[in-house]
């Protein structure tokens, strides 16, 4: 098993579902073994590139794809989930390996 990092890009909806969202998250991620390795706001002063920004990022370390299934498959947070799906907009979510070195991608090339 290796650990699995869900890289988080959202902007905030105009409500007070993700600030209730963000109450209960680090108790039922925590639950599964999840961490929140790295909160950010995007920053004025530094140029971006790529696409659209957004307003925050966040990133989750997970001990194992499982444990990441296992958060959000949870029935204990059924009501969780709603929270971060309506107090976000323009929400991209995927989920990364984690690699020691880059060998493993460039050697796919």
């Amino acid at each position: 098993m290796s650990a699995v990092y869900a890289l988080n890009l959202f902007d905030l909806a105009p409500n007070d579902d993700y600030k209730q969202y963000s109450k209960r998250s680090v108790d039922a991620v925590g639950k599964h073994g999840g961490r929140v390795v790295a909160l950010g706001r995007l920053s004025a002063d530094t140029e971006s590139s790529g696409g659209t920004p957004r307003q925050v990022m966040v990133l989750v370390e997970w001990p194992s794809a499982e444990a990441f299934q296992a958060f959000k498959d949870d029935p204990d947070h059924a009501d969780l989930h709603p929270l971060r799906e309506g107090g976000t907009e323009n929400y991209l979510w995927w989920a990364y390996d984690r690699l020691d070195d880059l060998r493993p991608v460039l050697n796919d090339r």
